[in-house]
């Protein structure tokens, strides 16, 4: 049973949780479009920046927010005072297309999902379309070195990529909306490389028809896997070998994104797009602890 902690929210995902226990959303609704502060309880909410129709969100160890921005499709390093600036908006004279959600790694990186397709090829108005299936989708996985502004490519032809994390084996995570797959990469010679590795699958063979698929997801630190399946009103938890463990059901049918409270918590919350809303539920362990682009000691002697 999910509990709510905030609603009037437009198209809410990418929540963060920050160290005074407040959290970060972004709001990519056409009327609002920005990145949102809200109190720890739930209860008061600020506009930190307009950006255009930001989608994910992380935070390194100086405060500084990194936006996953679509609209006009972008890396912003945003403050909390609201000053912005574009990091990048290209691969080696490749555009992005849609940047989706973003996470730090080991290495000091921040790596990013970029769906493969500009927003309003295939959700015009905010309305995705009907023959979404006929959309040709070119899904990106980027590395973005943040002192250098540097960005690599290191996958491409995926089925509209979206949520991302390092688990605590430190491999990364990613999944693909339109198949329910999570792939993983390794390490080789202290960066991330080789090709994807399929570790297992959210979509219920009963889910609903229409578009579904994994969104945001975030790592337990019992190693368990929890993914925002939007579309099939849950969240699927997976096991260490991908195997599906547990179904939490959410209060939308639309969940977006999840986040683990500060630890000690035992909370996970949940950015969901049909009520405009973030649910909160209780959950067996804290959240892996999350990188925030300073690099770990042991990665720097593998490099």
């Amino acid at each position: 049973m999910t509990n709510i902690f905030t609603t009037g929210l437009s198209a809410p995902e990418g929540p963060v949780a920050l160290p005074d226990g407040s959290w970060l959303i972004v709001e990519g609704g056409a009327e609002r479009g920005c990145v949102t502060h809200i109190s720890a309880d739930g209860q008061a909410k600020r506009v930190i920046k307009k950006t255009g129709r930001p989608n994910g969100l992380a935070v390194d160890a100086n405060g500084v927010i990194w936006v996953a921005e679509s609209k006009q499709p972008s890396l912003v390093r945003l403050t909390m005072e609201g000053k912005a600036e574009v990091v990048a908006t290209n691969c080696d004279g490749e555009s992005f297309l849609f940047p989706n959600d973003l996470c730090f790694g080991p290495d000091g990186a921040l790596y990013l999902t970029d769906s493969g397709v500009f927003i309003d090829q295939f959700a015009p108005n905010n309305q995705i379309r009907p023959d979404y299936m006929r959309v040709k989708y070119d899904g990106r996985v980027y590395r973005v070195d943040v002192i250098t502004g540097e960005v690599k490519k290191l996958d491409s032809e995926i089925k509209f990529t979206n949520g991302i994390a390092f688990g605590p084996d430190r491999l990364l995570y990613v999944n693909e909306t339109l198949t329910g797959n999570i792939y993983s990469y390794g390490w080789r010679e202290g960066e991330i490389g080789g090709p994807r590795k399929y570790f297992g699958n959210v979509i219920r063979p009963d889910a609903p028809p229409g578009w579904k698929g994994p969104d945001g997801m975030a790592f337990s630190t019992d190693g368990l896997l929890y993914v925002a399946v939007f579309g099939q009103k849950d969240v699927t938890v997976l096991g260490r070998r991908g195997e599906v463990v547990q179904r939490i059901s959410t209060a939308g049918k639309l969940p977006t994104n999840v986040a683990f409270a500060l630890s000690g918590q035992k909370r996970l919350h949940i950015t969901e797009y049909e009520f405009g809303q973030m649910e909160s539920i209780e959950v067996a362990q804290d959240g892996l602890p999350l990188w925030d682009g300073v690099p770990n000691e042991e990665m720097k002697r593998r490099a």
